[in-house]
């Protein structure tokens, strides 16, 4: 078998593999590198199964170098995705700046999906990554991440409170908690919706597969049109679909 990584600014989500498919994700908070959790998480997916390689996409690369050290004492091969090993054409000026998690939605998206295709990934930002006819990563867009944007009103406001993300049950708010999950979730939608829009028009498309993934994937975009599916975990089938192409 072989171990998934995929570190995150906030989180990093770990799984087995085979060729042809994933266990469940393990999640655990990205701090944890930093302490003894990162191991137990590690330890507790693994138990005793032999594992042949590790392989990672990373967008923290002080958590890397601290992940690299913690295989290198257990003896086992450590290897991180990049544009080089990736395994798919990328039409990008410099393609060493594009986000390894990005490549790795890329990958698991054209396999599911074909080309074009587009990917919307929830994290600590939220990201489009765009695979245009020829079936190349063309680019993208960064936004604020949901969680980014209520936090920054929190810490920048005196009387507006950090809120837990969920879904509105109307589009008035009567408090200022439901404003600002209105103001998160809705807006967010409207904004993504215009995005892809362009997006679309931008590829001569308007039928155009859209794919999300991350955190906030279901609290955003369940029920809403524009997306054909949500894949919680496309990160790590990409990992798995390039790794099986590396061996």
């Amino acid at each position: 078998m072989n171990l998934l990584i995929d570190i995150g600014n906030t989180h990093t989500n770990l799984a087995l593999s085979s060729p042809g498919r994933i266990s469940p994700a393990v999640i655990f908070p990205t701090k944890d590198w930093h302490t003894d959790g990162a191991e137990f998480h590690i330890q507790k997916l693994i138990k005793k199964t032999p594992i042949q390689n590790v392989f990672c996409c990373s967008v923290a690369p002080s958590i890397t170098q601290v992940a690299n050290k913690f295989f290198a004492e257990k003896q086992l091969r450590f290897d991180l995705l990049t544009s080089r090993n990736c395994g798919i054409e990328i039409d990008y000026p410099k393609p060493k700046t594009i986000g390894p998690d990005r490549l790795a939605n890329a990958i698991a998206a054209i396999n599911e999906f074909g080309a074009p295709v587009i990917v919307v990934d929830f994290g600590t930002a939220v990201t489009f990554d765009v695979i245009n006819n020829k079936g190349a990563y063309a680019g993208g867009v960064i936004a604020p991440g949901l969680s980014a944007m209520t936090d920054y009103l929190h810490e920048k406001t005196e009387l507006l409170p950090r809120i837990k993300l969920r879904k509105p049950r109307r589009v008035i708010g009567k408090s200022t908690e439901e404003a600002m999950q209105i103001g998160t979730i809705y807006g967010y939608q409207s904004m993504i919706q215009g995005l892809l829009r362009q997006i679309c028009r931008s590829l001569k498309s308007e039928l155009v597969p859209v794919i999300a993934t991350g955190g906030y994937a279901k609290l955003v975009c369940k029920n809403v049109a524009e997306f054909t599916a949500i894949r919680p975990f496309l990160t790590l089938d990409g990992l798995r679909l390039a790794l099986s192409k590396m061996n």
